[in-house]
């Protein structure tokens, strides 16, 4: 498979995968990322600490946080507007990947650490969609 910026090669970036330079890259550019970015990634990063996640799952969780982390990528993260669509796309894609690793417990330890830069009330945007019609 041919690589481009359209096509990034997960493994490439592994190595610039850490839990401390996960870890700093939100304490910085949680909310420049924005909430969804920070979702998707926060629940990348739970995932990855499940036991019952296999290899080859956990292997695209660090390429694609690596990604993230990394600030020179197919579009510049500081670049003002777009600079972390790529990256989206990149966590969207390893979350679809992974989805199954993804509990209900994921989500609640996501939710919980994004209260923290997004406040309670804005912490989930998939909280509403888990209440019953009607309810809020």
């Amino acid at each position: 498979m041919s690589q481009s910026p359209d096509n990034p090669d997960p493994n490439r970036y592994e190595e610039a995968y850490s839990e401390q330079s996960f870890n700093d890259k939100l304490k910085h550019y949680a909310l420049t990322a924005g909430r969804e970015l920070v979702e998707k990634a926060l629940w990348l990063y739970y995932a990855l600490q499940e036991e019952k996640a296999p290899a080859w799952a956990k292997a695209t969780i660090v390429g694609a946080l690596g990604y993230f982390i990394t600030p020179l990528d197919a579009i510049v993260d500081l670049t003002p507007g777009v600079g972390y669509a790529d990256d989206l796309g990149v966590l969207a894609l390893a979350v679809a990947a992974v989805a199954a690793y993804i509990n209900d417990d994921v989500k609640e330890k996501a939710r919980d650490r994004m209260a923290t830069w997004f406040g309670e009330g804005e912490a989930d945007s998939s909280a509403q969609e888990d209440q019953e019609p009607g309810r809020e």
